[in-house]
């Protein structure tokens, strides 16, 4: 079948809207748990999981040893000690402690398939969240003009032709702006509830149809029509299996959260074999200027979703775990001393975890300077000490094979810090 037409620039999203006589069959039996079709190469795949909002990296990967720390948040703080009634953190390596919420990872990290980088960052040092995700999005962070996304730039430079329309798919209910460009990507909300939304036109979005090809017919949109017949042939590749009762690997558990929900459907993709080779995630709700917490509390739920999250797509996909690798992203980080509301601002650095069977694991890496007023960005920030482009380059290099840095992350000549293994 011919594809080349299929969802350029984000122009195309499919989205978790219902279709008016229900979902049509050969997508209601989209194929899911098992490998019913492989037509395509199996590939590697890069998950990238961004943390919207800014996450707390030093409440997620504590310098527990650091004194400024304790007396920066009094209220905050947390010890790898056993006292009192409280959780302690999981020493890792007698200076940074994991998140109790966060045990999910502790396997992982002790069999050196989890890497930590601390102190990582844009270099830019704008404090807004629209203007930190648009700058990492686009792995431009000094120039906002940047039309395509570093993860589209990533798809073109792949090294062979899109043979598949699910190269690139985000779980997400908008194009995000790491997908946007001229490399064929698509934005799916939700497997079982497929319906077409032509960005930027509602009224050729949302026709009521009983099948995709009776909206396909229907339609008076020029790009619709162009790309249409090819985007239902795509999504005629998936068939024979149930979505609705997916039996996950070795009984995985996913939580019954946004996030969850979109790491099991990407779960799904990967074992159909359809060439899934990029794919993209989020998780909200990072952004904790009020009662954050310690071991209970916002910042603790949305830690123990983030690992229990990850954990369950990596059991999930045990027969496929040489071929994964997880990252997580986030904006910024937040300040060093808490505030007056218990919680904490915008601030500079923060951490990123990194899964896969071919990481630098059982290692927090990074630099982490103790927490002196003298060491901190602008006085009270934890200091950006590793550009997120040294990070995010050498995981596309050594997973993807993608081996052009001018390309992917322009004006960039930075080093790698060694989170992958040789």
């Amino acid at each position: 079948m011919v594809r080349r037409g299929f969802l350029k620039s984000g122009g195309l999203a499919l989205l978790g809207v219902g279709l008016m006589g229900g979902i049509p069959g050969f997508i209601a039996e989209a194929a899911a748990g098992e490998k019913i079709i492989s037509p395509y190469k199996k590939r590697k795949t890069l998950i990238c999981i961004f943390q919207r909002g800014a996450m707390d990296g030093l409440m997620a990967v504590t310098p527990f040893t650091d004194d400024y720390l304790k007396n920066a948040r009094p209220n905050l703080f947390m010890s790898a000690a056993k006292t009192g009634n409280n959780s302690p953190l999981i020493d890792l390596d007698g200076r940074f402690g994991l998140h109790p919420s966060m045990k999910a990872f502790e396997p992982m990290f002790r069999e050196k398939r989890l890497g930590i980088v601390h102190g990582i960052g844009s270099p830019n040092t704008t404090r807004s969240h629209f203007d930190a995700q648009d700058y990492m999005e686009s792995g431009t962070p000094f120039n906002k003009g940047t039309a395509s996304g570093w993860l589209n730039r990533a798809v073109g430079l792949l090294g062979h032709d899109a043979l598949t329309p699910f190269t690139a798919v985000s779980m997400t209910s908008a194009m995000p702006r790491s997908f946007y460009g001229d490399n064929p990507s698509v934005s799916i909300s939700n497997l079982q509830d497929f319906a077409i939304q032509l960005r930027g036109n509602q009224s050729g979005a949302n026709l009521a149809a009983r099948s995709f090809e009776d909206l396909y017919d229907k339609t008076t949109s020029g790009l619709l029509q162009q790309t249409g017949k090819e985007s239902f042939d795509a999504m005629k590749m998936l068939q024979k299996t149930d979505l609705k009762n997916y039996k996950p690997t070795n009984n995985a558990v996913y939580p019954n959260s946004a996030l969850g929900n979109s790491l099991k459907q990407i779960a799904q993709l990967i074992k159909m074999d359809v060439g899934l080779e990029v794919a993209f995630a989020e998780s909200n709700g990072w952004d904790t200027h009020f009662n954050q917490g310690t071991d209970n509390g916002i910042f603790g739920r949305n830690v123990a979703d983030l690992s229990n999250s990850m954990m369950a797509l990596w059991t999930d996909l045990a027969a496929y775990q040489d071929d994964v690798t997880v990252m997580t992203m986030t904006e910024f980080g937040r300040t060093v001393h808490q505030n007056g509301t218990g919680g904490t601002d915008h601030g500079r650095a923060s951490c990123n975890f990194i899964l896969g069977n071919a990481i630098a694991g059982g290692l927090v890496h990074g630099n982490v300077k103790p927490l002196a007023v003298e060491n901190l960005e602008d006085g009270r920030d934890l200091a950006v000490t590793t550009d997120f482009r040294s990070v995010f380059s050498e995981v596309a290099d050594k997973h993807l094979g993608i081996d052009n840095d001018h390309v992917l992350f322009p004006d960039w000549k930075g080093d790698r810090i060694g989170v992958m293994r040789s």
